[in-house]
């Protein structure tokens, strides 16, 4: 197919661009920034220049193709105001579907996340789980997607949404947090670690995605993309220390001071746009469960993960080892 990804100079979005193209898709990159993109060029990815905000450069980055992978978004950034989230997360869904009706391309595939879904109060989650964002981020999310579905029942754009799970495996720098920490023996767990966290390995994702683009049927439906094994944080802090070869056992702190310590500091640091040092969504890690239904996907899309948390693990550990980072 002819397809266009968005967000393609970000870990998810730079991954799926490699991925399509080596399975023979004709790939074309938008970017916002052209000089960030040189790694793209070098592996022979065309790249276009445009912004979700601007629907001039997204028509004219789109012609010609059939499906667009909507996977740019703006994520937690401290100082960013909500227009800014919501000009991207949310109105940026409607203006690619738009731009997807002006060139007669059939399908997008939008990506969310399943923070939509906030804390999940009777793990596992569907699709049809209660919707409870948390942040503003999770909140343009669920914007993103009503925006979206409207776009598409106007112009008639065929609108898949895929909800991934926490994402992971090489290239990232997200979950170093959790898996470089734990493989370095630096790791805290705060409160009991008996909460659920639920991981996608990027490759499985990335099928995910083109199963979302590829399946007739798909049109105009929801999907949780995810792995299949779903740990608590305390199992799966004890398979990255397994694989990393980590005897020592994490510190254990209670939560509830951390998070008001958390509160303080956003308190203190936002009104001068200031990083804080520790944020209350960071100590919610800790405290919020994240297990998911994949059972639609698997039936509608056919969508079986192939690569076990075990083994993901161990190829993201080893690209950390590369960049001298464990």
């Amino acid at each position: 197919m002819k397809v266009l990804v968005t967000g393609a100079t970000g870990f998810t979005g730079g991954h799926l661009v490699r991925w399509l193209a080596a399975r023979g898709d004709d790939v074309r990159a938008l970017v916002r920034n052209g000089r960030q993109a040189e790694a793209l060029q070098k592996d022979g990815i065309p790249v276009v220049e445009g912004d979700l905000t601007n629907p001039v450069s997204l028509i004219g980055a789109a012609k010609g193709v059939e499906v667009i992978y909507n996977i740019a978004a703006l994520y937690r950034t401290a100082g960013l105001p909500a227009a800014s989230y919501r000009a991207v997360n949310a109105e940026g869904v409607g203006a690619i579907v738009d731009a997807a009706w002006a060139v007669d391309a059939r399908r997008v595939v939008h990506c969310s996340t399943v923070g939509v879904h906030g804390d999940v109060e009777h793990p596992p989650a569907n699709e049809d789980a209660p919707l409870r964002p948390g942040d503003v981020y999770q909140e343009t999310k669920v914007e993103g997607e009503t925006i979206g579905r409207a776009a598409a029942a106007r112009t008639g754009v065929e609108l898949v949404i895929a909800r991934p799970s926490g994402i992971y495996g090489p290239g990232d720098r997200r979950l170093f947090k959790l898996f470089g920490r734990v493989a370095q023996g630096r790791f805290v767990m705060f409160g009991s670690g008996r909460v659920y966290y639920h991981l996608t390995y990027i490759d499985d994702l990335c099928e995910g995605f083109r199963l979302c683009a590829a399946t007739p049927q798909a049109a105009g439906r929801t999907y949780i993309l995810a792995g299949e094994e779903v740990t608590t944080l305390g199992e799966l802090v004890d398979v990255v220390r397994d694989v990393a070869g980590v005897a020592r056992r994490p510190w254990r702190l209670p939560v509830w001071p951390v998070w008001m310590a958390g509160a303080a500091c956003e308190a203190i640091c936002r009104p001068f746009g200031i990083e804080p040092p520790l944020y209350r969504r960071r100590v919610d890690f800790f405290t919020k469960s994240r297990a998911f239904d994949i059972a639609r996907a698997r039936q509608e899309l056919g969508f079986h993960p192939q690569i076990g948390l075990r083994e993901g693990i161990r190829r993201t550990l080893e690209w950390y080892r590369e960049q001298g980072w464990i």
